[in-house]
């Protein structure tokens, strides 16, 4: 059978009737825990610190992304975007600072590594059904498939997948549950440009229909056009939070990549 790899979970007005009093009666909205928690962001990091040894690699850093809402999180090499995105995940837990879901217990979070990996000689439908037993109801593994464009390799082995179907091949598996959140490390690492392209264009469905995500990636065209917000984290802090056009106006850059150039150190060291 496939061999599992950390995929976490954690996984609605008032009717008005007509009254006969002379004056009107305002009456102050009542607040329910439902909608309490519709307010609130789907994911929120607060004062997430870690360290490994002596290499402090986050200090009390903070985020929060709505419903429907695409953040991607830019850094040069070792500015703890991975070790950030695997707290998001919950596949790890950091020194101190909560992450936190904006709706109940039973909601799910939904994980793409940088490498994801399967065991050979299943194909990508037998994959997916496995992972689909590690959820509670039903599955629609077709569903899936079609999200993201694999309804045709349904048969193929996964070990004759190429590198960007194999990464279509680990987003399909995050989305089993149907979760409210999603959280992808470097999805279009090293895939080429028209891969890139219909992985950001699955990514952008997705929060149209209300998913939060969170993505690291040092691929900045895409996510110029693709994301609400760009966090830029350096030296383990966040340099600026806004979306992409106002962190271009801001530096007079003419466009990400070359604001991204002014903002952060590029001689960090790779590994975090």
């Amino acid at each position: 059978m496939p061999e599992t790899e950390e995929t976490t979970s954690d996984g609605d007005v008032p009717a008005t009737e007509a009254t006969e009093a002379t004056e009107p009666v305002t009456e102050a909205p009542q607040t329910t825990d439902a909608d309490s928690s519709m307010r609130r962001p789907a994911l929120e990091a607060t004062g997430v610190t870690h360290a490994f040894g002596d290499l402090r690699v986050l200090e009390d850093v903070s985020l929060a992304v709505e419903p429907g809402e695409i953040v991607a999180l830019v850094g040069p090499n070792g500015s703890g975007k991975s070790t950030l995105i695997r707290f998001l995940a919950g596949v790890r837990s950091p020194d101190s600072g909560t992450v936190s879901l904006g709706t109940d217990g039973d909601t799910r979070v939904g994980y793409l590594p940088q490498q994801p990996g399967f065991r050979d000689g299943f194909s990508v439908e037998e994959t997916l059904e496995f992972y689909a037993q590690f959820v509670e109801g039903a599955v629609d593994i077709s569903e899936i498939l079609d999200r993201v464009g694999l309804s045709d390799a349904a048969n193929r082995r996964v070990d004759a997948l190429s590198g960007g179907m194999t990464r279509l091949l680990g987003l399909g598996r995050a989305l089993i549950g149907d979760p409210a959140v999603l959280v992808l490390d470097e999805p279009a690492s090293g895939l080429d440009p028209g891969m890139v392209e219909r992985l950001f264009d699955i990514v952008s469905s997705l929060a149209a229909d209300g998913t939060a995500i969170v993505l690291s990636s040092h691929n900045l065209g895409p996510v110029e056009r693709t994301a609400d917000r760009v966090v830029l984290l350096d030296g383990g802090r966040f340099v600026t939070d806004a979306a992409p056009s106002e962190i271009v106006e801001s530096t007079g850059a003419s466009d990400l990549q070359t604001a991204f150039g002014t903002l952060v150190s590029t001689d960090g060291v790779d590994g975090r």
